[in-house]
C-alpha cells in the first residue's frame, strides 16, 4: 500500500476511535443507574408515579406528581419531567439505558416548581440544540416570574440534598392552540386554557388512544389549590375535557376510565369545584361572611388529602372570585320597589 494512503487509513480510523471513546464517555453508567419503575399507560407511552399521594415533603424529594414519556425508536418526548435536578437526571439516564432513547422534547404543562425544575438536569442537551423544551407563553412567563422563589420553597422543604444542582432552565419553544405534536403512533393535539389552575395550563390530547395529559387541573382525592387558580375558568376547563370522552388522563394522578363513563378523577375533581362554587355562593345568599369557613364546609370532601391545609384557602379565593357573580344575580332596588 502507498504511504500516502496508509496515512489516510491511520487518519479515519484515528477518527473513528475518537469518535468511540467520546460516545462512551457520553453513555450513562447503566450498572449504577437505580431503575425508574415505569407503567405502561399505552404502545409507547410510560408514566413514572410518585411514592405516595401525600405534598412535598423530604421524603418524596417533592415527587408528588407523575413524570410521563412518550418513546419512539431513539427518540423520547417527556411531559413534566420532575421536581428537580437529579429526578430528572433519572429520568435521562433510564430512558438511555432501558430503552436506548435521547430525550428531543419537553413539555412543560404549567409553571409549578414540581412539574419543571427538572429541566434542570437537560441544560446541557438544550444548550446544544438536541433537546428542546416546550410550553405556552404564560407558563414560560409564570416560570420566569415565580420560579426563582418556587426553587427556594422547595429546597427548604425537601432539603439541600434532594435539590443539590437544580437550576431554572425556561422553555425554549412556544406552544400554540392547535398544533400537534408527533412522535411514532402519537398525535398531541395542544389544548391551551388559561385562568383555571394557573393562568395558562397546556393539556395534550390524543383522540386515537384516547389518553389526555391535563397537567395540574385533575387532581385524585386531594383537595386541589387555587393559588393561581381561578374557580369558574377552572370548571369549565374540566368540562371541555370531559367531552372529549378521555380513557385515561394523566394529571397530577393516573386516572383510568371504568368500561363506561369517564375516568374518576377527572369526574371527582368537577365535583369538589363544583361544590365549592355552590355553597360559597349559598353561604352569600344567607348572609355570611367570607372569613366565616365552616359556613363552606364540604364534609363528603373531608376525608381527602389536603383538606385542611387547603380548603379554608380554597373558600377565601372562591369568595373572593365570585362576589362579583354573587352581586349581579341580586335584584337591583330599583326591581324590589316595583
Amino acid at each position: 500500500m502507498r504511504p500516502g494512503l496508509m496515512a489516510w487509513y491511520r487518519w479515519v480510523l484515528a477518527v473513528l476511535l475518537l469518535g468511540q471513546v467520546a460516545s462512551l464517555r457520553a453513555a450513562p453508567d447503566c450498572d449504577s443507574l437505580q431503575p425508574v419503575p415505569w407503567r405502561a399507560v399505552a404502545p409507547g407511552a410510560w408514566v413514572w408515579l410518585p411514592p405516595d399521594g401525600s405534598d412535598v415533603s423530604a421524603d418524596n424529594a417533592g415527587h408528588v406528581v407523575p413524570t410521563s414519556v412518550l418513546v419512539s425508536g431513539r427518540q423520547a418526548l417527556v411531559i413534566d419531567p420532575g421536581p428537580s435536578h437529579w429526578h430528572g437526571e433519572r429520568v435521562r439516564r433510564s430512558l438511555a439505558c432501558r430503552f436506548g432513547a435521547q430525550v428531543r422534547w419537553i413539555v412543560n404543562t404549567h409553571a409549578h416548581s414540581e412539574n419543571v425544575l427538572a429541566n434542570s438536569a437537560f441544560a446541557a442537551d438544550v444548550a446544544a440544540g438536541r433537546t428542546q423544551i416546550l410550553a405556552t407563553a404564560a407558563t414560560r412567563e409564570g416560570m420566569a416570574l415565580r420560579c426563582p422563589d418556587c426553587l427556594a420553597s422547595l429546597t427548604r422543604r425537601v432539603g439541600e440534598a434532594g435539590m443539590a444542582g437544580t437550576r431554572i432552565v425556561l422553555p425554549t419553544r412556544t406552544l400554540s392552540e392547535g398544533e400537534v405534536l408527533r412522535l411514532g403512533r402519537w398525535r398531541l393535539r395542544v389544548m391551551r386554557v388559561e385562568h383555571a389552575h394557573t393562568e395558562g395550563d397546556l393539556v395534550l390530547w390524543d383522540a386515537r388512544q384516547r389518553v389526555l395529559w391535563a397537567g395540574g387541573l385533575v387532581y385524585q382525592r386531594r383537595v386541589p389549590e387555587l393559588a393561581q387558580g381561578h374557580l369558574e375558568g377552572w370548571i369549565a376547563a374540566l368540562d371541555r375535557l370531559q367531552a372529549l370522552g378521555p380513557r385515561q388522563v394523566i394529571a397530577t394522578t393516573w386516572s383510568v376510565a371504568p368500561t363506561s363513563g369517564h375516568p374518576s378523577a377527572l369526574q371527582d375533581t368537577r365535583a369538589y369545584l363544583g361544590a365549592l362554587r355552590d355553597k360559597t355562593l349559598q353561604a352569600m345568599d344567607e348572609g355570611g361572611q367570607p372569613q366565616e369557613i365552616d359556613r363552606v364546609a364540604l364534609p363528603a370532601f373531608r376525608d381527602w388529602a389536603g383538606y385542611e391545609e387547603r380548603h379554608g384557602f380554597n373558600v377565601l379565593r372562591a369568595w373572593r372570585e365570585l362576589e362579583p357573580v354573587w352581586m349581579d344575580r341580586q335584584p337591583s332596588a330599583q326591581q324590589i320597589g316595583r
